[in-house]
């Protein structure tokens, strides 16, 4: 759950931090005293866009910091491991992020540095989101699908599903490929002719590489290699004076004295070595000066060789590899386009068989929403009767539809308020008040089927009152069973039930406007009733009353 916000700068607020509790927390305050800050501050630090407007008057930087505590922290620890960040330590998750006047920011996960991307992974995760305008969304057949889909309990389908419809749609795009524009095809089978018929007549081969640069370059100086090597061998042993006649008249030297010196006999065995390794030296210059031929025509046609692979290179290399790799693609691509027939009829075969598939995993994926949807419309059809509509019925149809990506059917929420009156669509017929409630209902049934730890609810009770109101606080008390709830309240009859309550209250210091949030002691929550209530020492009596029957109230509940 989420067990401390910490906002700085923000807004209107200075500084403040709320620290929630488990169960119902209710925030009161004020219209235009703040509450609204608390939302956008949980919105900022779970990766919705920033704005520097956002940021206090006069300060260089607002932040925004969250704490939660996690029973099971798999599903986030498997998300920071993905963006390379360690596990949450001992089920604690830190999210801070900061705005600063300059148009920079920083956020950090668990004092890692991180992205608002990450920030927006892992926020469905924590926490729901749900104010005024998302009662909207409950009119969007998308959605509606959407929550008798979790109700169905039907992930498992839902993928099979989604699997399917990625492999039909890379399915038909290879055949839309292969079938193709016919001018398109000529044109590409003509550009492949000249490219493959352009390297053919060089026909490159993995000698035209290093091979063919060491022969070049031995061309290119064979004068000089024949000058240099034939004095090499002329100094060596050819020569007058040559070193291996100077090595002669040494090792006769040694001869004279081995009759006077025991060490000249091993000093002329050693010198003998060297004389022979000297002739075998320059017997292997000779032989390699023997390959060189100064030959003006050798070197032009190894130059022409070097000229085309070069121009080869410079097209469809860089290198060599890359010339010998783009030639096998060519000749590939052509077999494929000359076999096109036979490929597209292959291709057609491959997207019919992936049509087929689509369809059984869409049966079964309708079987499930089709066994859910009466269940989910009598469960929702008894959270509303709870809520102030004791007639009213919640019926809702599975109907076929073209396929798409959520399947080959759409889920129709229908709303009948009154008996005696046909059940329509529920954006035909419902009120702003009455979509609030049956968003309510729904949010306590999926609560079971969700792991979301934090439920956030701004306004859930707006444009309704008295019991209405009383039943309102009672569903979001018995929502709170499962998960943490935060609730923004003007509705006393609600906001009694909260287990923790923190008000939200405005007042100008020093010429500015500073927001407080603080939590309530059991004497102030009496008087923030009261005020609720609208004041006075009725509301003050009224107020005590309420606060004073809600626990046996709670007890007979269950709660």
């Amino acid at each position: 759950m989420l067990v401390r916000l910490a906002v700085r700068n923000l807004a209107v607020v200075e500084a403040a931090e709320v620290p929630f509790g488990p169960g119902l927390n209710v925030i009161t305050g004020e219209t235009g005293a703040g509450k609204s800050v608390l939302m956008g501050a949980l919105h900022l630090v779970l990766g919705e866009r920033a704005e520097r407007t956002l940021i206090r008057t006069g300060a260089g930087e607002a932040a925004v910091s969250a704490v939660y505590e996690l029973a099971d922290t798999r599903a986030v620890d498997a998300v920071l491991a993905e963006a390379g960040l360690a596990p949450c330590e001992e089920g604690t998750l830190i999210l801070r992020r900061t705005l600063a006047a300059n148009g920079t920011g920083r956020i950090r996960v668990n004092d890692a540095p991180a992205t608002a991307a990450l920030l927006r992974r892992l926020a469905p995760l924590l926490t729901d989101i749900h104010g005024p305008n998302d009662n909207l969304s409950l009119l969007d057949e998308t959605f509606q699908l959407r929550l008798l889909t979790a109700y169905a309990g039907a992930d498992a389908e839902e993928a099979a599903y989604a699997a399917r419809w990625a492999a039909l749609g890379e399915a038909r795009a290879r055949l839309r490929e292969a079938v193709g524009n016919p001018g398109e095809r000529e044109a590409e089978l003509g550009r492949l002719a000249f490219e493959a018929e352009e390297i053919r007549v060089v026909n490159p081969t993995a000698e035209d590489g290093e091979p063919l640069l060491e022969r070049h370059r031995a061309a290119a100086n064979a004068g000089e290699i024949l000058s240099v090597g034939n004095a090499l061998t002329e100094r060596l042993t050819d020569g007058e004076n040559a070193l291996s006649e100077q090595l002669m008249e040494v090792h006769r030297a040694l001869r004279s004295l081995e009759g006077l010196l025991p060490e000249a006999e091993a000093w002329g065995e050693e010198l003998s070595g060297a004389q022979v390794q000297l002739q075998e030296l320059s017997r292997a210059i000779a032989v390699r000066l023997s390959q060189v031929e100064a030959d003006p025509e050798e070197l032009g046609r190894l130059e022409a060789r070097l000229g085309q692979i070069q121009r080869l290179k410079r097209k469809y290399g860089p290198t060599l590899e890359d010339v010998l790799a783009h030639w096998e693609a060519v000749r590939a691509r052509q077999t494929e386009l000359n076999d096109a027939e036979g490929a597209i009829e292959r291709l057609r075969q491959r997207v019919a068989e992936a049509e087929a598939a689509l369809r059984a995993a869409g049966e079964a994926l309708r079987a499930r929403r089709v066994a859910a949807a009466p269940r989910l419309s009598a469960a929702i059809t008894a959270e509303l009767r709870d809520l102030g509509f004791a007639q009213a019925s919640f019926p809702i149809a599975v109907e076929p539809c073209e396929a798409g990506p959520t399947g080959m059917d759409r889920a129709v929420f229908r709303f009948e308020p009154n008996p005696g009156e046909a059940a329509r669509p529920l954006a035909e017929i419902a009120s702003s008040g009455e979509i609030a409630r049956v968003m309510l209902a729904v949010k306590v049934i999926l609560a079971r089927h969700d792991a979301t730890p934090t439920l956030v609810f701004d306004e859930i009770d707006a444009n309704v009152g008295g019991e209405t109101g009383r039943r309102v606080g009672q569903k979001l008390a018995r929502l709170a069973e499962s998960a943490q709830v935060l609730c923004i309240t003007h509705q006393p009859q609600a906001a009694v039930y909260g287990r923790d309550h923190f008000r939200v209250s405005k007042s100008v210091e020093g010429g500015r406007t500073v927001t407080r949030i603080v939590r309530l002691t059991p004497a102030e929550r009496v008087g923030e009733i009261a005020r609720m209530l609208g004041g006075g020492d009725a509301a003050l009596r009224h107020a005590q009353a309420m606060l004073a029957a809600r626990e046996p109230e709670q007890t007979e509940l269950g709660l």
